[in-house]
C-alpha cells in the first residue's frame, strides 16, 4: 500500500471521517456514580447485593461506594473487607439513601422509602404477592426510577437473576427436605436417598425449569426416585435432556399427580409464573391424602404458593404441619446460604452497573437496552408495568413513550 493510502487508512481508523454527533453515539461518556448499599432490616434477609470484590472493581472504575456499617455481616463479609476494597463505611442508612443508585436485596420498607432521595434510582427485588397499592404509590411520590431484579431479562428473553438464584434454590430445597425428613418431629426420621435393601425416597417436583433441574440433580445424586410434572411437554423434554438420564415425567394431570402424591415422601413446588401471582395447583384435599410425615417445600411461595395449604413462613419459624404434612414456605430460600447467594447476585449486578456507567447513565441505558427495560416498573414516578397497574388499580404508561417524552 502506498504512503498516501496508509495516511487515508489512519485517518479513517481514528474516526475523523465520522460526524461529531455519530461519535457521541458510538462512544458515550462514562457516568461516575455514588452507589449506596444499605444494611437489610428484614430479619429474614441475610444477603448483600455487592460483595467486596465487586466493590473493588467499581471503585477502580471511578465509582464511590457507600456501605452501611455491618451491611454484609450476615453474609460473612466484614466492614474491614469492604473498607479494604475501597468502600466508604457509613454509620447510618440515611447517608446511604442519598446515593445516586441504591442497591439492596429486599423491597424497601415504608421507613426506607422515606429515606430515598427524590429522582434517584433503586435496584431491589419486588416480591409482588407481598406488596400492596400504597407501596407503589409511595415510591411513585418520590419520582424515582425503580428496577426489580426478577423482571430484568437478557437478550434471549431469560431472567438471569431468577436463573442464578434458582440454581441455588434448587439444590438447597433438597437439603431442606432431607433435614426435615430426618427430623422425628416433622418427618419420619428417614434419610433422603436410596440405599441397598431400602425403598428409595420418592420425590415429586412440580415444574421443569431451573429450580426443578437443580433439585432433580441433587435428589438423583442422593439416590432418590424422582417424578417431574409440568404443563409444558417441551420443558419436560428439555429437563430430561439436561439431566442426562431418563426420569419419570408427566403433564399436570390431576389423577396422575394425586396418585404420585399418595406415595411421595417429598414434594418440591418449583413452578415459576413470570410477573404473575401463582395459582393453586395442589388443593387442600390432595394434601390431605399425602402420607403423614411427608415434606412439602413450596419454592413458589415467592409468588403466592402452589399449594392451597401454603402460608408464608420465616427462616426463624420455617415449618408447620397441616394434615400431618410438613410445609416449608419461606419466600427467600436463597438467603439460607447468604454468602453463596450474594456472590451469585453480585456477579450479575456488577457488569450491569458497569454497563450503565459505560452508556452514560441509567436513562441512556434504558434507551438502548430493551431487555433491561423489562425490569423497570417505575420511571420518574410513573408506573410502567402494566400487570402491576392492573393488579392494584393504578394507571400505567408505556416506558418507551415516557422516555421519548423525558429525554
Amino acid at each position: 500500500m502506498s504512503e498516501e493510502g496508509k495516511r487515508y487508512l489512519g485517518f479513517s481508523e481514528k474516526g475523523k471521517l465520522l460526524p461529531q454527533e455519530e461519535l457521541l453515539e458510538v462512544v458515550p461518556g462514562k457516568n461516575k456514580m455514588i452507589i449506596g448499599i444499605p444494611k437489610e432490616i428484614s430479619v429474614d434477609e441475610n444477603r448483600i447485593a455487592l460483595v467486596p470484590d465487586a466493590v473493588q472493581l467499581l471503585v477502580e472504575n471511578g465509582h464511590q461506594i457507600l456501605v452501611e456499617k455491618e451491611a454484609g455481616l450476615s453474609a460473612n463479609f466484614t466492614d474491614e473487607k469492604y473498607a479494604t476494597a475501597g468502600a466508604v463505611i457509613v454509620n447510618s442508612a440515611d447517608e446511604v439513601y442519598k446515593a445516586d443508585l441504591v442497591v439492596k436485596i429486599a423491597p424497601p420498607s415504608e421507613e426506607e422509602i422515606e429515606k430515598l432521595e427524590r429522582q434517584k434510582t433503586l435496584f431491589s427485588s419486588i416480591l409482588l404477592p407481598h406488596r400492596d397499592k400504597s407501596f407503589f404509590q409511595k415510591l411513585m411520590a418520590k419520582r424515582i426510577k425503580a428496577i426489580a431484579y426478577e423482571y430484568i431479562q437478557d437478550k434471549t428473553g431469560a431472567f438471569p437473576v431468577i436463573k442464578s438464584m434458582s440454581e441455588i434454590i434448587g439444590n438447597t430445597s433438597v437439603m431442606i427436605a432431607a433435614e426435615y425428613m430426618s427430623n422425628t418431629k416433622y418427618g419420619k426420621g428417614e434419610m433422603l436417598g436410596g440405599f441397598p435393601g431400602i425403598k428409595p425416597t420418592e420425590v415429586i417436583i412440580i415444574g421443569a425449569g431451573t429450580v426443578a433441574e437443580y433439585a432433580a440433580h441433587a435428589a438423583l445424586g442422593l439416590g432418590a426416585l424422582v417424578r417431574i410434572f409440568d404443563d409444558s411437554v417441551y420443558k419436560l423434554r428439555s429437563i430430561q435432556n439436561n439431566l442426562g438420564k431418563r426420569v419419570y415425567t408427566s403433564t399436570l394431570q390431576p389423577t396422575l399427580l394425586l396418585k404420585a402424591m399418595r406415595e411421595a415422601d417429598v414434594i418440591i413446588s418449583a413452578k415459576h409464573f413470570t410477573g404473575h401471582i401463582a395459582p393453586y395447583i395442589i388443593t387442600e384435599e390432595m394434601v390431605r391424602q399425602m402420607k403423614p410425615g411427608s415434606v412439602i417445600v413450596d419454592v413458589s411461595i415467592d409468588q403466592g404458593g402452589c399449594f392451597e395449604t401454603s402460608r408464608v413462613t420465616t427462616h426463624h419459624n420455617p415449618v408447620y404441619q397441616t394434615f400431618g404434612v410438613t410445609h416449608y414456605c419461606v419466600p427467600n430460600i436463597a438467603s439460607r446460604v447468604p454468602h453463596t447467594a450474594s456472590y451469585s447476585l453480585s456477579n450479575f449486578l456488577t457488569p450491569l452497573i458497569m454497563r450503565i456507567s459505560d452508556y452514560g447513565g441509567i436513562d441512556k441505558m434504558l434507551k438502548r437496552d430493551a431487555p433491561f427495560c423489562k425490569g423497570t416498573y417505575i420511571y420518574n414516578g410513573i408506573l410502567t408495568n402494566k400487570y402491576i397497574g392492573n393488579q392494584f388499580g393504578l394507571p400505567s404508561q408505556d416506558l418507551e413513550l415516557l422516555m421519548a417524552a423525558f429525554l
